[in-house]
């Protein structure tokens, strides 16, 4: 069985202006890097900015479990099984981090015959988009650094400084460092963090702004520190905005490839979504929805997580409104919340499956509560059993969902045909009434709960004194009507890793929590999760190289 990289680097790719021409985009509405990856220029935006939008897929998936779910592969042969029914449809995707593709989640191009190319260049520094993020945040940092040293003529408390340094990367070291050691010329020592870009507030801004003057509003609210007098300082106190903004000037404009099968992919930003919003940038979606009938997006992690954020947050802010949820499982990862031993999964149990499934019927009660049609797909694996796949079907069919097998890992588009006509049948014949879980005048302790209570099915939330304050304190700043921006485990409903399936009688445990004012949400860090992952015992990046003619081996 060939390998995804193996599959990828033997994919005979169109020339990137080839694939634009299917959704009306020219070669003037391209920024080339190379043949096969375009940034769209602004004047392409400009150009579609009338144009009548399309219907928007959301996919998502259950808690992900080490059995995989696979919804970038979903994402991606649907939108591949769209093209073979002849519908005019586009993918609007997150760049993958280069934490997880060292670390052990690996890559985020899709798998097997469900892919978007080229799939090297996307997991390594694709278009330097998370570099220019990397570069503006650090920039940010040294402004900060530097005007204290410098005078300190805003009066910045030292020991009030909230803004940190951001990696790429899975570095366990750098969460909690000293910075100005040496002598009086270094600077002022002081405690500070590193977070891994992808959990930045500046990768957050760029995936929620709508253009160069909302990045550079948004640039300029971000606060930084708190003065001696608890007056917060802002980048645009420290007259860091512009250059920022210099930095980002092309970061800012969607990514263009292509699927296997040549569906164009709009790939842009890559907020991880267990400890930042989880969504491709707004621009990318808005454009993709410009450009075909059907655009098709997927948000990170479980739906007690990303999707719930691609709702209550990139929704809210860009006022979108998705007309379809496609809900990823699979038989193995359900029957391990049902628990079944990772080497054990091949064998039939029903009676762990019917155990485990309570994990997929949260997440499908959780979807309806935003009133948008849900589609339940299982990806499809040779040891699913038919009394298997019945049962789910069946689970699913009382609860109202729709239901499709897909197999597009092992055929591509062509084994994404049976879940396209189900999304089609949706589109066609279901009203989506979206409407966010809260509303933006609740208090911001109201919203944690009811995210705590109505999605995860906590009985409650208790807070660190520091998080209570804290919370008061962005309330009296006059920003708590922001959403909130959970910052839980991926791998449980609940915020401790190891309660599989529906976990009950548990409280969230909110230990930090603090504002984006420019992305303009509120964090809430939850349990154990941390901003600056670190890598495993044995990481990938043990198994990845290239050969002495430059192709690249191990990076799945």
């Amino acid at each position: 069985m060939k390998s995804d990289i193996e599959i990828a680097q033997e994919a005979v790719m169109l020339p990137i202006t080839e694939v634009a021409k299917q959704v009306g985009i020219t070669q003037d509405d391209l920024e080339l890097y190379g043949k096969y990856k375009a940034k769209l220029s602004d004047e392409c935006m400009s150009r579609l900015e009338n144009a009548q939008d399309g219907k928007l897929v959301l996919v998502t998936a259950i808690n992900p479990t080490p059995a995989g779910e696979g919804k970038t592969t979903t994402s991606i042969g649907l939108a591949q099984a769209m093209g073979k029914l002849g519908k005019n449809a586009i993918l609007a995707l997150r760049e993958p981090s280069l934490g997880p593709c060292f670390g052990i989640k690996g890559g985020a191009a899709g798998g097997g015959y469900a892919q978007v190319v080229p799939m090297e260049d996307l997991n390594l520094h694709f278009t330097g988009d998370f570099h220019a993020i990397t570069s503006a945040n650090n920039l940010l940092a040294a402004i900060l650094d530097n005007h204290i040293q410098q005078g300190n003529e805003l009066g910045i408390d030292p020991r009030q400084v909230v803004w940190k340094r951001c990696l790429d990367m899975n570095d366990r070291v750098l969460r909690n460092v000293v910075v100005g050691l040496g002598n009086k010329m270094d600077g002022m020592v002081r405690e500070d963090h590193f977070v891994i870009t992808v959990a930045s507030e500046i990768m957050a801004i760029l995936c929620l702004a709508n253009d160069m003057h909302d990045l550079k509003r948004r640039l300029g609210n971000i606060i930084v520190a708190y003065s001696f007098d608890g007056k917060p300082v802002t980048a645009n106190d420290l007259n860091a905005t512009g250059a920022m903004a210099a930095l980002l000037k092309d970061a800012i404009k969607p990514n263009m490839i292509q699927t296997l099968e040549h569906t164009p992919a709009l790939v842009h930003g890559g907020p991880f979504a267990n400890i930042a919003h989880g969504c491709n940038s707004v621009r990318a979606t808005k454009m993709a929805l410009k450009m075909a009938d059907i655009c098709i997006t997927e948000a990170g992690f479980g739906a007690d997580l990303g999707a719930e954020k691609f709702l209550d947050i990139k929704c809210r802010k860009a006022d979108l409104n998705p007309d379809a949820i496609v809900l990823v499982a699979t038989i193995r990862a359900l029957k391990y919340n049902g628990g079944v031993a990772k080497d054990d999964l091949k064998d039939e149990n029903l009676d762990a499956l019917k155990k485990g499934i309570v994990n997929l019927e949260k997440h499908i009660e959780n979807l309806q509560k935003y009133n948008v049609p849900v589609v339940v797909t299982l990806n499809s694996f040779v040891t699913d059993t038919e009394a298997e796949t019945e049962f789910v079907r069946n689970f699913c069919e009382e609860r109202g969902c729709s239901f499709a097998l897909s197999e597009v890992w092992e055929h591509g588009g062509d084994g994404g045909i049976q879940l396209a006509n189900a999304v089609l049948d949706v589109l066609e014949n279901k009203t989506s009434n979206f409407k966010p879980l809260y509303e933006d005048d609740m208090p911001l302790t109201d919203k944690i709960e009811t995210i705590a209570k109505e999605i995860y099915g906590a009985d409650g939330v208790t807070y660190s004194p520091a998080a209570r304050k804290e919370l008061e304190r962005i309330t009296s700043l006059g920003m708590g009507h922001f959403p909130v921006c959970m910052a839980k485990t991926q791998y449980s409903l609940s915020d401790d890793a190891k309660k599989l399936g529906r976990p009950s009688d548990f409280e969230i445990n909110v230990r930090e929590v603090y504002v984006s004012a420019g992305a303009e949400f509120v964090v809430a860090v939850t349990g154990a999760i941390m901003t600056m992952p670190g890598l495993p015992k044995k990481p990938a990046a043990y198994g990845i190289d290239v050969t002495d003619e430059g192709v690249i081996t191990g990076l799945f």
